[in-house]
């Protein structure tokens, strides 16, 4: 057990008084938003803040709009594609048994195997 006569859980400023020390809080406003699988989102904006065009569902990830009636669609995710994918959307076969042989012809060069 540690020793020493702090109180746990509080810190400097922490106490009774709340919002008459740190002063009033920033009028808020709430704006709905709507995804496209039926969820309304209503974060809070200060009253003179640009409100975005779109916000994130918290429920689903989706991007949710002002219109309930044409919320934004979903965004479309990519699946994870490996080094090698990606070489083969760039290469045919062909070009692949040509970097091969042309690979082995310098490694056969290099040993004295010609």
């Amino acid at each position: 057990m540690a020793g020493g006569n702090a109180i746990r859980g509080s810190r400097v400023g922490a106490g009774p008084m709340g919002e008459r020390e740190r002063g009033d809080a920033a009028p808020r406003q709430r704006i709905s938003f709507f995804c496209s699988n039926g969820h309304e989102v209503k974060p809070a904006f200060a009253v003179g803040a640009e409100v975005p065009a779109t916000w994130d569902c918290p429920r689903c990830g989706n991007p949710a709009g002002r219109e309930s009636s044409a919320p934004p669609g979903a965004t479309r995710t990519e699946p994870y594609k490996t080094h090698l994918a990606y070489v083969k959307e760039r290469r045919s076969d062909d070009d692949g048994e040509a970097i091969l042989e042309e690979a082995l012809l310098k490694l056969r060069q290099r040993r004295g195997e010609q």
